[in-house]
């Protein structure tokens, strides 16, 4: 039978492995457990979460500052160096957490190079994701992957704010046109973080991009959906800017992470029908995409990003060694 949910962990579980956050939802809650015990079993060293107030306290899904210099939160060495160049000649203007980048085991910033960094080292590997996540791209050559990626911050006839994509594939098509596919990726995150306030432009942009059913909805401009209707929106001036002949928008994410899906399934309730010259909108499972870098790129990679990140039946086997004693059989 598949999978719809995760189960709600004891808190007495939580706090053995040092992963007892009374903010979680179930799922972040089972993510975190899920990073801890990846942590140990790759013999990183437990890092320590410093709170606004500057105190301090273990927290299994970080890792030491020691652990961190030496890449431990990356999948490669390969990765590392990747992610350390990144780092260095990130955008201008571009924001990054360098506690969150290299010792949050949780965080999908990471997340990103994982998945994507195999990707940017080598193009035929992008090129076969790319056409394996949109089919009818067959005909489309992957140029680079970018993280971080905005198509010009705070630039006036795009959104005018910071707003940047995760990660973005350009690719080019056989007849020259060229096009971008613009990704956010989530992993713990519900949609519910904090939002910044909207500038006034998109009042105009919003209507003019023609995405929406009514671009002045209120719920586009509030959580869980904002910030994903910002970088459609984003994706969508830069396209009608001539930077790009196409693009498309894409969320990756957990299938059991429900807060997000059902984010998604809202922002997808507001759009327009599809139509020519604007950017579509879909998601794609964090699981279907390793699988699709199983079929086309490094299996054993696949195996160990999957190991990582979605193997929740280590977390029923925590489960099933929780249940107490006088509740087991024959008891």
């Amino acid at each position: 039978m598949k999978r719809t949910h995760l189960p709600i962990v004891p808190d007495a579980v939580l706090t053995r492995y040092r992963v007892n956050e009374p903010n979680d939802n179930r799922f972040r809650s089972c993510a975190r457990l899920l990073q801890s015990l990846w942590r140990a079993g790759s013999e990183l060293r437990i890092g320590r979460h410093v709170s606004p107030n500057g105190d301090k306290r273990w927290l299994g899904s970080r890792i030491s500052d020691t652990a961190a210099r030496r890449g431990g939160n990356f999948m490669s060495p390969e990765i590392a160096r990747l992610v350390w160049l990144e780092h260095a000649y990130r955008e201008p203007w571009a924001t990054s957490d360098e506690q969150r980048l290299w010792t949050n085991l949780l965080s999908s910033h990471p997340l990103v190079f994982n998945a994507f960094g195999p990707l940017r080292l080598d193009e035929c590997l992008a090129t076969n994701i790319l056409r394996a996540m949109f089919p009818d791209l067959a005909d489309a050559t992957a140029e680079t992957v970018l993280f971080e990626h905005s198509p010009g911050r705070g630039s006036d006839d795009l959104t005018g704010d910071n707003t940047a994509w995760d990660a973005a594939i350009t690719y080019v098509r056989a007849d020259g046109r060229k096009g971008i596919i613009a990704i956010e990726m989530k992993y713990s995150e519900s949609g519910w973080e904090p939002i910044r306030e909207l500038r006034a432009r998109y009042a105009h942009l919003m209507p003019a991009t023609g995405l929406f059913k009514d671009p002045m909805a209120p719920e586009l401009r509030k959580r869980p959906i904002q910030q994903l209707m910002r970088e459609h929106v984003l994706l969508q001036a830069a396209i009608m800017r001539g930077d790009y002949a196409e693009g498309r928008f894409m969320v990756i994410l957990p299938e059991l992470n429900q807060p997000m899906q059902n984010a998604c399934q809202r922002y997808a309730a507001q759009l327009a029908l599809p139509s020519e010259g604007k950017a579509p909108f879909s998601t794609l499972s964090l699981e279907a995409f390793i699988d699709l870098m199983r079929h086309q790129g490094d299996k054993d990679y696949a195996e160990d990003l999957h190991e990582r990140y979605c193997l929740w039946e280590r977390i029923d086997d925590i489960m099933e060694d929780a249940v107490p004693a006088e509740l087991a059989e024959g008891s």
